[in-house]
């Protein structure tokens, strides 16, 4: 006899749930006056892995200066799909990251290794932390991907 499990994702939240505000004692956090716009630094929007990856994609194909065609076929992926994939409107699984990779020449590690460089590029250029690993007074909160 099998049981049958609902095809539904379980979430974990990654923080408790905020207490409600009534719940709260008031004297346990000093009050924090809020910084007035003119101080706050500048919203940058982080690039997504989707928009790196594909603009690797992109940049590769052109400079060989091959089609979309040609490398939609040659990785056995439909041409719209690849499109999008180099846009950064898809999230593409490691299958077809490596098919689109392969044909073009280059391994899924070169071509996560290519967009974990303009990671790094983009992430120093926008907090001006332009040192290396290592460097006193550098963090790294980022995440490892491995291929």
């Amino acid at each position: 006899m099998t049981s049958h499990v609902p095809n539904e994702a379980r979430v974990i939240p990654l923080r408790p749930r905020a207490e409600r505000p009534e719940a709260r004692p008031t004297a346990s956090r000093p009050t924090v006056s809020p910084v007035p716009p003119e101080r706050r630094p500048p919203t940058v929007r982080e690039p997504l892995w989707r928009d790196l990856v594909g603009d690797v994609l992109r940049r590769e194909r052109l400079e060989q200066e091959r089609t979309l065609k040609e490398v939609a076929e040659a990785a056995r992926i439909s041409m719209p799909y690849l499109s999008e994939v180099e846009r950064g409107r898809k999230e593409a699984s490691s299958e077809v990251l490596a098919a689109a990779a392969g044909a073009l020449g280059l391994s899924l590690g070169d071509l996560l290794a290519r967009a974990q460089g303009e990671l790094v590029r983009l992430a120093s250029r926008h907090t001006g932390a332009g040192a290396g690993r290592g460097t006193p007074g550098t963090r790294f909160d980022g995440m490892c991907l491995a291929a």
